[in-house]
């Protein structure tokens, strides 16, 4: 049982420090922007990325995990996150900014597919679920925490060193975890499995070439290289999919696509997660650019819904073993009416107070989200596809926060009559994004999802 903790604590850790750097550098882009002298395009790589390079190594990473061992993916993925972490706290300027958040991302891409395979192996049936619950909750704190960070750290200016020490708040986390890694199982997948190299290029060009118009495409003005780029992300992850039971060892078992909690578990994921990221990141970007908060104001006022979140995963486990999927419903309903009574009290003097016991709400409902909803589409997959929905769940993640940012980014700077109209619009996106979040959790209940959550075969 110690032993198990331990573990845990290394691979939670990990996973913390891996999703603090999704949204850490948010709040902190109009400094980079003014010390470093960079224009839109280049501040939107600093912060796009990480995301890039995370999101095309994940599916490839898992089954790297499963040939060669997932402790040595862990490990080789945590020094490379940390020599990442390292270069961008001491970037002289932005190319190398640039460089350093993709090796960053990296490392994290090698890193994410392992947490859970090792929580797989690990940790025994009958307490997976609470070790996946926490993982869940682990997730979500974690990307509400980066801002608010973020923020803490840009408005403290420690040293004189400005935006810097955002990159070197994750060092000690990764280190820890390094040392303690010695602890972990030496567990990897069946062996013989190969590594589908054809598989590796096109999901790395298919998802690649469909974060990086996304990242850009907005500032840019939308030119024809990021429709080539959809285009040809389209073609490569078409014929990825179509390829799959033609291939002798596919990256993703063909079954997952059989399997209906798998469909609608990964859709979840995907769906949710183009809300939230894109929430804090124009509630930020309103607080500072249109409601002349500091870095500082804007990280405290987002405080209630991180602190809630925290509250609302402690209750999650017990929540779902009682009513399955009807803990994800409720909580993106409630998500959605925090996205809609937000609107008019964000940034405005009179609504700042009357916002924070909303923004509360809303954190507590996505605290008991994040951490029910990998622990109850785990437990409704089985047999052969299990281990590729561990690949493909923070992949989904991932591409839906990219997709998520560009579309309501897109709804925030529509011709509005003023700051008051964009934010409407945003937060009209968000709420339309939980609904359907909250329908297709409904398609949950009718598989094993919705009972109380076993444990996947390891």
């Amino acid at each position: 049982m110690g032993e198990e903790r331990f573990v845990l604590s290394v691979v939670l850790s990990a996973t913390f420090v891996q999703l603090l750097n999704v949204t850490i550098a948010q709040v902190a882009a109009p400094a980079i922007r003014d010390d470093l002298g960079a224009g839109p395009g280049a501040v939107q790589l600093v912060l796009a990325g990480y995301t890039l390079t995370y999101a095309c190594l994940l599916i490839t990473a898992a089954r790297l995990g499963d040939r060669y061992g997932y402790r040595r993916l862990f490990v080789l993925g945590t020094v490379v996150f940390t020599i990442g972490s390292v270069a961008c706290a001491c970037a002289p300027d932005t190319a190398t900014l640039i460089t350093a958040r993709l090796l960053q991302g990296a490392g994290s891409g090698l890193v994410a597919p392992q947490v859970l395979s090792i929580i797989q192996v690990a940790v025994p049936a009958a307490r997976r679920p609470r070790a996946l619950g926490l993982f869940g909750a682990t997730m979500g704190v974690a990307s509400l925490a980066g801002p608010l960070i973020g923020g803490l750290l840009v408005g403290a200016d420690l040293f004189g060193l400005g935006w810097r020490p955002i990159f070197l708040v994750t060092v000690p986390v990764a280190l820890v975890s390094l040392v303690g890694a010695r602890a972990l199982p030496r567990t990897r997948g069946a062996d013989g499995q190969r590594v589908d190299g054809a598989g590796a290029v096109l999901t790395t060009v298919g998802f690649g070439a469909l974060v990086l118009p996304l990242a850009l495409g907005r500032e840019a003005g939308w030119p024809w290289w990021t429709w080539a780029g959809f285009a040809v992300s389209a073609v490569s992850l078409g014929y990825f999919a179509w390829a799959l039971s033609r291939r002798p060892d596919p990256l993703i078992h063909p079954s997952v696509f059989r399997d209906r909690t798998a469909r609608w578990g990964v859709l979840l994921v995907f769906v949710f997660n183009a809300g939230v990221p894109s929430f804090t990141y124009l509630l930020f970007l309103h607080l500072q650019s249109a409601a002349g908060y500091s870095a500082l104001a804007a990280a405290l006022t987002s405080a209630p819904f991180a602190a809630a979140a925290v509250l609302g995963s402690r209750g999650a486990p017990a929540a779902a073993r009682r009513h399955g999927s009807t803990v994800l419903t409720v909580a993106s309903l409630a998500l959605a009416g925090m996205a809609l009574a937000l609107a008019p009290l964000v940034g405005s003097s009179t609504g700042r107070w009357v916002a924070l016991p909303v923004l509360a709400v809303g954190g507590a409902a996505f605290g008991s989200f994040t951490a029910s909803a990998f622990t109850l589409v785990l437990a409704g997959v089985g047999g052969a596809a299990a281990g590729s929905v561990s690949g493909l769940l923070p992949t989904a993640q991932q591409l839906g926060g990219s997709i998520g940012v560009t579309a309501a980014g897109l709804a925030y700077f529509a011709p509005a009559a003023g700051p008051a109209d964009a934010i409407r619009h945003a937060m009209t996106y968000e709420a339309a994004v939980f609904v359907v979040t909250a329908l297709i959790s409904l398609r949950l209940r009718d598989g094993s999802a919705t009972r109380a959550p076993r444990s996947p075969a390891p």
